[in-house]
């Protein structure tokens, strides 16, 4: 099923990749959203929907030093994120709290309360655990696993582990396990590698897996959705990776972000190079079925795909669910177009 879009959109100034819905903001429906220009000074923008749910408002502007290759927002402190940042061939990885707004739309600088440092290799991402309250993070570079411990009263971050996967992987990102705060999914150029940060020893791989993106279900334990390099997304069940449980095709070109909602079961979002946004439903019943080894996910599911979004002019790179609504998801296209939608119509296929 196809759609235009129906959303609520906003204009960043720049081009953008990075999108994170806050969701330690229980009194609003809000998102940061930070650009990626190379030669103007770039930006975090504070995103709100209305209370109406007609138009998305600006509450913030801020100044960031460099390019924002990765933007989460902490858990569960609403003014405080990280950001990924790069200047020339440099990247760094920094802790930021949003200062007092007190009615103004703009403020003049973003207070850094931890510096991610001590990264040789480019820097690829920074993990918050997404359940609670927890005072560890972890960052991937190319070629090493950081566990940091984070004090941002103290404004400091220093590490407590650290690993190398040696030169043979090349890590490109990765996601913390929801139910299991010591278990983490890393992605590489052809496997995932599964984490365990008490020992700081990897415990399972999925080989031969070209993955852009990972995202846990965090309604179901034990189950991992991937973006694939072959123009769709793979759900597998990490008791048994020989085999994904659901092969879900849908996209032209290469799938680069997977988000799983925070509250509807088996709901997930799609997104990547051929400028489109699709939303999944995964038979929860599916998962439970391994009469063999691997399944045709048509024969689960009758109809996986419940709609594509697909009024967009550039890559989509960003994808965000909403804590607070988990109907409600925001996109955020290359060329710097955030676009809010309710998912609302397409629940009642479920």
């Amino acid at each position: 099923m196809q759609s235009g879009s129906t959303g609520i959109g906003y204009g960043l100034k720049y081009q953008a990749r990075c999108i994170s819905d806050v969701k330690a903001d229980i009194d609003h429906t809000s998102f940061l959203a930070g650009t990626l220009t190379l030669r103007e000074e770039n930006e975090v923008h504070l995103i709100r929907l209305s209370s109406e749910g007609t138009e998305l408002i600006c509450e913030g502007l801020f100044s960031h030093p460099n390019e924002i290759w990765d933007l989460v927002s902490c858990p569960f402190d609403q003014r405080i994120f990280s950001t990924v940042f790069s200047s020339g061939e440099t990247y760094g990885a920094a802790v930021w709290q949003i200062p007092e707004l007190y009615g103004q739309l703009s403020s003049p600088q973003l207070e850094n309360v931890g510096s991610l440092d001590g990264h040789a290799y480019k820097i690829k991402c920074v993990l918050w655990w997404p359940t609670g309250r927890h005072d560890k993070l972890v960052s991937i570079d190319e070629q090493n696993l950081f566990l940091w411990s984070l004090d941002t009263s103290k404004k400091t971050a220093q590490v407590q582990s650290q690993e190398s996967m040696g030169m043979l992987h090349n890590l490109t990102g990765g996601a913390w396990d929801p139910h299991d705060a010591s278990s983490v999914a890393l992605t590489c150029d052809s496997s995932v590698q599964f984490w365990d940060l008490r020992a700081m020893k990897r415990k399972d791989s999925i080989e031969h897996a070209h993955v852009h993106n990972v995202d846990y279900d965090m309604k179901r334990r034990h189950l991992l959705v991937t973006a694939e390099d072959e123009s769709g997304i793979h759900i597998w069940d990490i008791r048994k990776l020989r085999f994904p449980v659901a092969d879900l095709p849908g996209h032209a070109h290469w799938t680069w972000t997977v988000k799983c909602n925070p509250e509807f079961e088996g709901l997930i979002l799609s997104a990547g190079t051929d400028s489109v946004v699709n939303l999944w439903i995964d038979s929860p019943a599916s998962t439970d079925d391994f009469a063999s080894d691997r399944i045709d996910s048509q024969t689960r599911v009758a109809e996986p795909l419940l709609n594509s979004y697909n009024e967009y002019e550039d890559s989509v790179y960003g994808l965000s669910w909403s804590s607070r609504e988990p109907w409600i998801f925001a996109s955020l296209s290359y060329d710097g177009r955030v676009v809010v939608e309710s998912v609302k119509p397409h629940l009642s296929r479920k």
